[in-house]
């Protein structure tokens, strides 16, 4: 397709190379479509569905391509790997679905991203959403349809999806537009903090272990002493589990109650 961008961004899957996530992002809004990441236009003032993919509007887009229509679709706010075109499209196909999902740039005001408590199967800390009044974070925002969306929660056990409320949490498109409400992702587990009590943010994945091993000696018994360590050892459950329980145990953790009380449903739905 001509105005993808570089395929790069489909390299490095979190899954296959732990300390690479979240994953390769793009630089700017636009729609997985296979193996393709097609550059996406915002139109001022105008929602998403009528905004530039070539000499198409994303809308015609999606009827050729034969998928849901915009208005049909949920927006989603994507906090670590699910902005990731390679996670997206590992994610879809082993569910049998073809990867076609519009991904638009948005700032989010009083969300950061952090880091979770727990560590995933794979090898990595993944992030978790963080309230930070006063800041804004420039995320992304998926569109999915029913389907997709159901096929995005089966591969998020660690996480629950809820109703991001505008009026606390406004979500303002590259086009100005904002969302009436959007979904985001949960925790679980609450968020990783550090020696003070500050939330740990997401960083880059081999730093930030490398300062969980350097302040913990615990997790040096359990898990080595550098980054290459740490992801061999913790694909094993039992560690994983011993980790899970560490973590609490040295105060590294901060539940977020204010998050998870959040509806599961939207109360309104638009673009």
């Amino acid at each position: 397709m001509t105005g993808a961008e570089i395929p790069d961004l489909f390299h490095d899957d979190p899954t296959a190379r732990p300390l690479t996530y979240p994953g390769r992002l793009p630089r700017t809004s636009g729609v997985v479509v296979d193996n393709a990441y097609l550059p996406l236009h915002p139109v001022e003032g105008r929602p998403a569905d009528e905004w530039r993919v070539g000499d198409e509007t994303l809308e015609q887009l999606l009827a050729r391509l034969g998928r849901s229509p915009m208005s049909a679709r949920r927006p989603i706010v994507a906090v670590g790997s699910n902005a990731a075109p390679s996670q997206l499209r590992r994610k879809f196909l082993s569910h049998s679905i073809r990867p076609i999902i519009p991904m638009t740039l948005a700032d989010v005001d009083g969300i950061v991203a952090g880091v979770s408590a727990h560590v995933n199967k794979w090898g990595y800390l993944p992030a978790v959403p963080v309230e930070a009044p006063g800041e804004t974070s420039r995320l992304f925002v998926l569109w999915l349809d029913d389907e997709e969306l159901a096929t995005l929660d089966r591969t998020e056990p660690n996480y629950w999806r809820r109703a991001l409320p505008a009026e606390r949490h406004p979500v303002t498109l590259e086009s100005g537009v904002r969302p009436p409400s959007c979904f985001v992702y949960v925790g679980r587990h609450g968020c990783l903090v550090d020696a003070a009590g500050r939330t740990r943010g997401l960083t880059d994945q081999a730093m930030l272990i490398q300062s969980l091993l350097d302040e913990s000696e615990e997790l040096r018994r359990l898990c080595g002493t550098n980054p290459e360590d740490f992801v061999s050892r913790v694909r094993q459950e039992v560690v994983r589990e011993a980790i899970y329980r560490l973590f609490p145990a040295e105060r590294r953790v901060q539940p977020q109650p204010r998050l998870i009380a959040l509806p599961p449903l939207l109360t309104t739905f638009g673009h």
